[in-house]
């Protein structure tokens, strides 16, 4: 007897053992003192353009709901209680993720693909705060930088300003309301003026990077983004049909890593000083890559040599630098376009980690053609969504768009560039147009509408270095002037470290 009680207290301790081991620790990855995940999955996966969702699970702690990226949508058993529960069942099925091989196609798929079959968790996580954005950093004059003997390189002295309108959204709020900017928007159809902002962090009030971010409207999806290294992202209300002035932030839902927010997202619109910032926070999120792709999508027309010299001289130095002084490994790949009627339209050299291989491409790329104003920046910009194999799991991924001409202005261009510029914010991609000579008011907008609505930054050449032809002035506000090739450098540490 004593023999069978002496068994049956051994199997109840090794039971429980397992459960413990089990509940307490099978679903989450190790994280060392140094703050750096360990045995985070490293899927060789690429960017869909049908977009992908995080896999999820909620919890509570301490009053506030944080979620738990690490666990599959089938093991979570919360019951529906958000006003549109039975909307976002419907719309999750239509933004449900594929799992896909190959490269991202715009409007299709390349490889085979498969539906996941998830769902959303929901109500079981509420934004932290709700609270401006304090990083913004004003500088208070015009500062320059001497292009003078300390630069090393003979080339690399073309010089350049930036200017980031989600830092300063007063500025922009003013400027975009403004008589002599307001037809802008009109002009090219993009409406960026009002939006829910995002940071999401984790349990550490860290910003978590590439976390999936679903802004609903109603039923339907309004805007679907990623967040970038420092965990911010931005959905845009009415970007492209500017039908935002009767949008009730009642009706308005937060997904955020594929669970609902139960809160009320707060939004940031015209007569807004900064962006109204709503914290997000994670428990146990997927980590990010520690990779990143770096695009580079040049006009190749006739008045862009100086440009596409100064790519031949200084590409190698900007990512070496960049890459060396983030400590975050690199891939480029780069998309040369020109217009309708020329030699090429459009051709690229897909990503590398080899940049030797990258710069010897651009060496044989020339400026010619190109006989109109307006050039093909729509086929670019498709081309770098369905040739470039972008990689869906790296922190960072980023387009320098170097350009002197506008799009054309066509119905069926604008709604190409509409198009593109929603999936590259879809997958998480800034593009950070670089306005070359040539650039006037309408193409400026243009390029500016396009930064905002991917999270990224605007920058111009300027007549600092008395190289090539006079630029346009920005309409911005106080900048500093660098040479272009270390203002692209800090850009790439700034969006991948």
């Amino acid at each position: 007897m004593k023999n069978k009680l002496f068994i049956l207290i051994a199997v109840i301790a090794v039971v429980g053992v397992l459960l413990c081991v089990v509940l307490c620790g099978g679903g989450d990855h190790e994280k060392p003192a140094d703050g750096k995940a360990t045995g985070v999955d490293e899927p060789d996966s690429r960017i869909e353009v049908a977009g992908g969702s995080d896999k999820i699970e909620t919890m509570e702690m301490s009053a506030v709901y944080m979620m738990d990226a690490s666990s599959d949508f089938s093991e979570v058993t919360s019951e529906p209680s958000a006003v549109y529960s039975k909307s976002v069942d419907k719309v999750m099925k239509s933004v449900a993720g594929l799992e896909t091989s190959g490269k991202a196609v715009l409007g299709g798929r390349r490889g085979l693909a498969k539906r996941k079959g998830v769902a959303a968790a929901r109500a079981d996580m509420e934004i932290v705060t709700s609270e401006p954005k304090s990083s913004i950093k004003v500088l208070d004059r015009h500062e320059h930088v001497d292009v003078g003997g300390s630069n090393e390189r003979k080339s690399g002295l073309l010089t350049a300003g930036e200017w980031n309108d989600l830092e300063h959204w007063s500025f922009w709020d003013g400027i975009i309301n403004d008589n002599e900017f307001s037809g802008k928007t009109n002009y090219w159809k993009f409406f960026p003026k009002k939006l829910v902002a995002v940071k999401v962090v984790d349990a550490n009030n860290v910003g978590v990077a590439n976390a999936s971010v679903i802004l609903i409207n109603g039923k339907n999806v309004e805007f679907t983004t990623r967040t970038d290294n420092a965990g911010h992202a931005y959905c845009w209300i009415g970007l492209t049909d500017g039908d935002a002035n009767d949008t009730q932030v009642k009706n308005l839902t937060l997904i955020v890593g594929g669970s609902v927010v139960k809160a009320q997202p707060a939004i940031t619109s015209k007569g807004d000083k900064q962006l109204n910032m709503n914290v997000v926070a994670l428990k146990n999120p997927r980590r990010a890559r520690a990779k990143a792709d770096v695009a580079f999508i040049v006009d190749a027309t006739g008045s862009m040599k100086d440009e596409i010299n100064f790519l031949k001289s200084d590409l190698s130095y900007i990512i070496d630098h960049a890459s060396s002084e983030s400590k975050i490994p690199l891939r480029t790949g780069t998309v040369f376009y020109r217009d309708e009627g020329d030699v090429f339209l459009t051709r690229h050299h897909d990503f590398s980690e080899n940049v030797s291989e990258i710069q010897k491409y651009v060496s044989e790329q020339d400026a010619d053609d190109g006989g109109d104003y307006p050039e093909a920046v729509h086929s670019a910009l498709e081309t770098a969504l369905q040739k470039l194999s972008w990689d869906e799991s790296a922190r960072a991924r980023i387009a320098f768009l170097i350009l002197d001409a506008p799009a054309h202005h066509e119905d069926g261009v604008i709604k190409s560039l509409q198009k593109s510029i929603k999936l590259f914010a879809k997958n998480g991609i800034k593009v950070i147009p670089v306005a070359a000579s040539g650039v006037d008011k309408d193409t400026e907008f243009m390029l500016r509408f396009f930064d905002l609505a991917t999270g990224g930054t605007y920058v111009f050449l300027t007549d600092d270095s008395g190289i090539g032809n006079s630029h346009i002035k920005a309409s911005v506000g106080d900048h500093k002037v660098e040479k272009l090739a270390d203002l692209m450098v800090r850009l790439i540490k700034k969006y991948v470290e």
